[in-house]
């Protein structure tokens, strides 16, 4: 077991990774500190239930995760704000893997990526429903595996590659309806494309 300076030590690495996705779940600079100050909190008071030797980062996450469903959703209580200029963010967006699959078939994927702006990326994965976009962000974003990914949301991993697999395709619909309105693809192109048949 790690002695408590070692474990902060080892997990204060975390520290910025959390950040990011805290603001993801918050969309809000001041409650993204609150929240990672009380995951960190938690994560401290418990530290003795983390066994050493396994994943430290998801077990992090998953606090996160707990205490952004349990304390932080029930009192949404300043106005939405969003960062836009946060740089690392927008970095991570462009990398995000939905978009690259959402595009894959297309000749021209890398200029038509390049005519989605940040904000359609990421309006796009705000769009989701809460479950999906934590499945597609912990997956897409932070690089998580499937079975991480079922520790920290605590569901079984079909349903995280259920979640990944409805979350991606409504991502996929979403830049496509966007590219529809400026014009870059068929308005119908967008509903003949999805797949007949779905797996969840």
């Amino acid at each position: 077991m790690a002695d408590q300076a070692q474990f902060a030590a080892q997990a204060l690495e975390y520290m910025p990774a959390l950040y990011s996705a805290a603001l993801r779940m918050t969309r809000n600079p001041a409650d993204a500190e609150d929240l990672v100050q009380e995951t960190y909190l938690r994560a401290y008071r418990g530290f003795n239930s983390f066994s050493e030797g396994t994943n430290l980062r998801a077990w992090l996450y998953r606090i996160l995760t707990n205490t952004y469903i349990n304390s932080y959703r029930a009192r949404q209580r300043r106005p939405e704000e969003r960062q836009l200029d946060d740089v690392e963010d927008l970095y991570l967006y462009r990398r995000i893997g939905a978009v690259e699959e959402a595009l894959a078939a297309r000749s021209a994927e890398d200029e038509l990526m390049d005519l989605f702006t940040d904000d359609e990326v990421k309006a796009a994965l705000d769009s989701l429903p809460e479950a999906f976009r934590l499945a597609v962000y912990f997956a897409d974003v932070e690089g998580f595996s499937y079975k991480e990914i079922a520790e920290i949301l605590d569901i079984p991993i079909g349903t995280v590659m259920s979640r990944l697999h409805r979350g991606r395709k409504a991502m996929q619909k979403e830049l496509y309806e966007f590219a529809a309105r400026r014009g870059l693809v068929d308005p119908g192109e967008a509903a003949t494309r999805q797949p007949q048949h779905s797996h969840g």
